[in-house]
């Protein structure tokens, strides 16, 4: 028999996770014939059916679901041969992907990434506003990832869970506060204690249902018996309402330079402030580019946090 095409490989797995030839095909950023020529020629070589036609959906056989979980660890390994390759780069050159939360990228990232790009005009810095963490040693942990490109090689994480596996450094806290919108009659503009902000102001709250974020678990409890106006999903959507007068909100205090018409009417949350990490995979610590822009960005960051209140 011949010998088995990985990229055929690939274009099967992407079938298994996507369920579907358009889903690979959008995963792969390829034509949806193209998925269906590679699977014709995959299952050609190996004499087998791979996978079953569906109304739902491409389901794998049982001789698909044995060659999808070889397939899953031939992609794991061909990532960390890629990782350690990419790990020994000692170039100031080259493509950086960082990830983080939409947030720091709007408030903290800015400009430490302007001064790096002009420091470093070789590297060329991509960022990707995602407010999950990217499991750096695996791109195929989350199905739903698109497998085939490469993930972030640097993560800005504003978080009091992380990945073990991953390392990196503590660049400082994120303190909390309430705010309200500055001048607003029927708004606190002093700072005033926790128990009568959630027993007499109107709120901007997050979602119901949120749960993960340690401002959310904070809110649930507190704000139970409380006048509740708005509910939102991010920070700077918060910001936003917050600006209109409806209510009081929580927010990380370094937003407050960018919303000089917003005033804290609440001291720092203890219970609230949250640790900014910068993250890499330990493969990719070496990496020149990587190591650079930890060093750098990690600097300025951590400066900036240290003057929070």
């Amino acid at each position: 028999m011949p010998a088995l095409d990985w990229d055929d490989l690939r274009h099967a797995l992407a079938i298994g996770v996507a369920g579907s030839l358009a889903g690979a095909a959008r995963a792969l950023g390829v034509n949806h014939t193209t998925v269906l020529r590679r699977l014709d020629a995959l299952e050609a070589r190996l004499g087998s059916r791979l996978f079953d036609r569906q109304r739902s959906g491409y389901r794998p056989t049982e001789a698909g679901l044995a060659l999808l979980e070889q397939a899953r660890h031939m992609a794991i390994r061909a990532d960390e041969v890629e990782r350690r390759v990419f790990g020994r780069d000692r170039e100031l050159t080259g493509v950086l992907r960082v990830t983080t939360a939409f947030v720091l990228m709007d408030h903290l990232l800015p400009q430490p990434l302007a001064d790096f790009s002009r420091a470093y005009p070789g590297i060329e810095v991509e960022v990707i506003e995602n407010a999950f963490l990217i499991d750096l040693s695996s791109r195929h942990a989350d199905p739903e990832q698109n497998w085939s490109r490469r993930e972030a090689d640097v993560a800005l994480r504003l978080s009091g869970n992380v990945a073990e596996h991953l390392v990196g450094n503590q660049l400082g806290m994120a303190p909390c506060r309430v705010y309200a919108l500055r001048g607003a009659a029927s708004l606190p503009q002093c700072v005033t204690p926790i128990d009568v902000l959630t027993r007499e102001a109107p709120w901007v709250a997050f979602e119901r249902e949120a749960s993960t974020r340690v401002y959310d678990r904070w809110l649930r409890e507190r704000l139970v018996q409380s006048n509740v106006r708005v509910r939102v999903d991010i920070f700077n959507a918060k910001a936003a309402m917050l600006r209109t007068g409806i209510g009081v909100g929580l927010l990380p205090t370094f937003m407050e330079d960018k919303h000089p018409e917003l005033v804290a009417v609440s001291e720092p949350i203890a219970e609230l402030a949250q640790p900014v990490w910068m993250l890499t995979h330990p493969d990719l610590r070496h990496t020149a580019r990587v190591r650079a822009f930890i060093q750098f960005v990690g600097d300025a960051l951590t400066k900036r946090l240290a003057r929070l209140r």
